[in-house]
C-alpha cells in the first residue's frame, strides 16, 4: 500500500512539473513578445500603427490596417466555407454514416489534418488559382491569386479540426436524449437536429474556435494563395496580405525599427487569438447560467 502510495505522489509531481512547464512556455511568449513589440508600438505611434494604410519600411512607415482586414476577410471567409461543411460532416458521421463508408470517411478527414500546408498551398496555387481566374476574371478581374482563394482554401484546411470536435461532441451526447426525443413523435431527422446537436453546441463550439485559431494562424499556404500585396484589400478577387504572411515574407531582413515592428504584428495577432477565446468562455458561461 505504501509503494502504491509513493508511486501516485511521485506521477503527480511529474503531471504538475508538466503543467508548469506548459504555463512557463505561455508566459515566456507573452514576455518576449510584448517586451519587444510594445515599444515598437510606442515608437511607430498606437494610432499610425493600427489604423495607417501604408506599410513602407524603407521610409519607416509602419501601418498594418491592410494585413489587419487581409487577416479578418480571409479568415471569415474560411469560416463561411468550412464551419458549415464541418458541421454537417460531423452530424452525418455521428448519427447517419452507414457502417460500411465509416471508416473510410473518418480516416479521409484524419488524412486532411495531416497533409502539410505547402502541399495544401501547392494545391490551391495549381488548382483553385487557375479555376477562379478562368472562371472569374472576365466578370471580376484578377488573376486568381485572391482573398476568395485563400478563403476557399482555409476553409478546406480547418474542415478536420471542426468535424474531429464536433462528431466527439454530438457522440458525448447521452443517447436518452435522442431517445427521449423519439418517444415524444419526433423523427429520426429531428431528433438529431433539435435535441443532439443543441446538447452538442458547447463542443461544436470548441471545434469552431479551434478552427478558427488554425485560420487566423496559417501562413504558408495563404502565402501562395493570397497575391501578398501590401495595400488594403480591393474586393475577393483582387490580392491581399495577412499579418502572418507579412511577418514570414520580411522577418528574414528586417532589422532595427523594422523588426521590432513585425514583432509588434505577432503581439496584434496574439491579441486576436486571445479575444477569441476570450469570446468563446463568455458564451460557454452564458450556456451555463
Amino acid at each position: 500500500m505504501r509503494s502504491k502510495n509513493v508511486r501516485e505522489k511521485v506521477m503527480e509531481i511529474v503531471f504538475l512539473i508538466c503543467a508548469c512547464v506548459s504555463v512557463l512556455c505561455v508566459v515566456l511568449i507573452c514576455v518576449f513578445l510584448f517586451a519587444n513589440g510594445i515599444p515598437a508600438i510606442g515608437k511607430i505611434g498606437v494610432g499610425n500603427f493600427l489604423l495607417g494604410d501604408v506599410w513602407r519600411p524603407g521610409n519607416e512607415i509602419f501601418g498594418i490596417m491592410p494585413f489587419i482586414l487581409g487577416s479578418i476577410y480571409v479568415t471569415a471567409g474560411a469560416i463561411i466555407v468550412g464551419v458549415p461543411i464541418g458541421i454537417l460532416t460531423a452530424i452525418f458521421m455521428a448519427r447517419f454514416c452507414p457502417k460500411k463508408i465509416y471508416r473510410p470517411l473518418k480516416s479521409g478527414v484524419e488524412l486532411l489534418a495531416g497533409i502539410p500546408s505547402v502541399v495544401y498551398g501547392f494545391f490551391g496555387l495549381m488548382v483553385l488559382v487557375p479555376f477562379i481566374r478562368d472562371n472569374f476574371r472576365e466578370q471580376f478581374g484578377g488573376n486568381g491569386l485572391s482573398i476568395l482563394t485563400a478563403a476557399i482554401l482555409l476553409g478546406m484546411m480547418i474542415l478536420p479540426t471542426i468535424v474531429s470536435v464536433s462528431e466527439s461532441a454530438i457522440r458525448a451526447v447521452p443517447d436518452t436524449y435522442y431517445q427521449g426525443a423519439l418517444a415524444l413523435g419526433a423523427t429520426h431527422e429531428r431528433s438529431v437536429f433539435c435535441t443532439v446537436v443543441p446538447a452538442a453546441k458547447s463542443g461544436i463550439m470548441a471545434g469552431i474556435v479551434l478552427g478558427i485559431g488554425r485560420a487566423i494562424g496559417e501562413t504558408m499556404a495563404v502565402i501562395m494563395v493570397v497575391g501578398n500585396q501590401p495595400r488594403m484589400p480591393q474586393g475577393l478577387f483582387e490580392g491581399a496580405r495577412t499579418l502572418t504572411a507579412n511577418i514570414v515574407m520580411e522577418m528574414g531582413y528586417a532589422t532595427d525599427l523594422h523588426r521590432e515592428a513585425l514583432i509588434a504584428t505577432g503581439v496584434v495577432l496574439f491579441v486576436f487569438i486571445l479575444i477569441i477565446n476570450s469570446l468563446f468562455s463568455i458564451l460557454k458561461r452564458k450556456e451555463v447560467a
